[in-house]
């Protein structure tokens, strides 16, 4: 009769087994992060061309304020106020909430909406003072037209302005909105270097187009803590 040999995997085998599994307990952690580094790199791959001077809409006589806030006064006084090309292409597909209703008094520096993309915002400031005449109300499909006409369709607010003159005299207008558009692309390719390092410990190349040139609808595909640094940057009035 063979004799039963009982074997201890403890004391055979088991030490590999124990350094098998904690590989892979080390390997999971890395292998998520990477993926999400990846999901992200692929996402912005997948963005509307480049971003470039030649492909924004930087119309003559509309003045821009340094928070990417437009306005320009119509004919019968009233003046109206929308967000700026270059916020629009840098954030893509978004939805827009006004926080103000006509008849509102606001001031310069108030906020009056915020842009809205899968749980990430955007606060908008008003770059003028006064009271809200009109509402544009974009909502549906009328918000296309904040992409695709963001100076005519696009706008949010007509509003009667109580200081026009002194509040948009340090604004920029004609050469010197196309000068300070050029200047804050350079800025802003310069700020992912700082954010993204920050964030995702990614370098920004990872999200540049072959060759380290912008993409249009790079926000998109980044996280909110990019979008937190990208308000404070960019769209807030600086301390």
């Amino acid at each position: 009769m063979e004799t039963f040999h009982y074997y201890n995997m403890f004391e055979t085998k088991g030490i590999e087994y124990l350094l098998t599994i904690a590989f892979f307990v080390l390997l999971i952690p890395f292998w998520l992060i990477l993926n999400k580094r990846v999901a992200i790199a692929k996402g912005i791959q997948y963005a509307l061309g480049v971003l470039s001077m030649g492909r924004l809409y930087i119309p003559q006589g509309i003045f821009y304020s340094p928070q990417h806030t437009w306005t320009y006064l119509r004919k019968s006084g009233m003046a109206r106020v929308g967000i700026d090309d270059l916020i629009l292409r840098i954030t893509g597909q978004i939805s827009i909430r006004e926080l103000k209703t006509t008849g509102d008094k606001v001031q310069k520096g108030e906020q009056v909406a915020e842009i809205a993309q899968d749980g990430k915002l955007l606060k908008v400031f008003s770059p003028i003072s006064g009271t809200l005449v009109s509402v544009n109300g974009l909502s549906g499909e009328q918000q296309q037209n904040l992409l695709e006409d963001p100076y005519g369709k696009g706008w949010l607010f007509e509003i009667k302005p109580s200081n026009w003159k002194q509040e948009t005299q340090a604004y920029y207008l004609a050469e010197e909105a196309v000068n300070w558009t050029a200047a804050e692309l350079v800025r802003f390719k310069d700020f992912l270097a700082g954010s993204l390092e920050k964030h995702e410990g990614m370098p920004s190349m990872m999200a540049l187009q072959d060759g380290g040139e912008l993409r249009e609808h790079l926000l998109a595909d980044l996280p909110k803590g990019v979008w937190d640094d990208f308000q404070q940057q960019f769209m807030s009035e600086k301390q």
